[in-house]
């Protein structure tokens, strides 16, 4: 006896109107309610989020801040990356500025090769935390000199050297720094280079004359 298919949800045209947005996006990435607010009014919005997720076509990974589920066919379902929700939250919807810091603004540069467990993120914003996983993604309150350089190359430079320490940093490490830099990330490490202290300040020269 043939079994039949199980029928897909039916959607709603906001609900459409969402995942067609969402499904033209070239790569997988969280996205928040703001990036369809020229669709509908934000109650429509939420209300269309709310339905997906309780169909199990949207994934809610934080307050505010969705992703589409992705399965692979071994592992099962894929979280988004770090830098996916780093940039949903960023987005003008949620009024932050956000720096990548610590051991991650180290990881992205090359500089280090784990990702760690905990990342921190540097904003003019409120604190709060993330759940991704196994993977805590923590917004810490910083100075508004630190977020002068938010969202730069110069300022994941400044952090990634702030957490190596001066006596840490060597040719090796430099030698990583200069092939991630192009002409133009050179210029912004010399324009920049009045936001860190001293000794990085001394590098980032370094780095935009080599």
């Amino acid at each position: 006896m043939a079994t039949s298919t199980p029928k897909r949800p039916a959607l709603a045209p906001s609900e459409k109107a969402i995942l067609g947005r969402v499904r033209r996006w070239k790569s997988a990435k969280s996205f928040k309610p703001a990036d369809f607010i020229d669709l509908m009014s934000r109650d429509a919005i939420d209300q269309a989020l709310s339905r997906l997720v309780a169909k199990g076509l949207v994934r809610r990974i934080s307050r505010g801040v969705y992703d589409l589920p992705r399965v692979h066919p071994i592992l099962g379902p894929l979280l988004s990356t770090p830098g996916d929700i780093r940039k949903a939250l960023a987005g003008k919807g949620l009024g932050l500025n956000i720096q990548a810091s610590g051991a991650y603004a180290a990881n992205i540069l090359g500089l280090t090769e784990q990702v760690p467990t905990r990342i921190v993120l540097l904003t003019d914003g409120p604190p709060r935390k993330v759940q991704v996983g196994a993977q805590v993604i923590e917004l810490r309150q910083t100075s508004p000199r630190n977020m002068k350089t938010a969202g730069k190359i110069s300022g994941t430079v400044i952090q990634a050297l702030r957490h190596l320490g001066k006596d840490h940093v060597d040719e090796a490490a430099l030698a990583t720094l200069r092939t991630r830099l192009a002409d133009k990330d050179k210029l912004c490490l010399r324009q920049d280079a009045g936001f860190a202290p001293a000794w990085i300040a001394k590098i980032m020269l370094q780095l935009a004359e080599g």
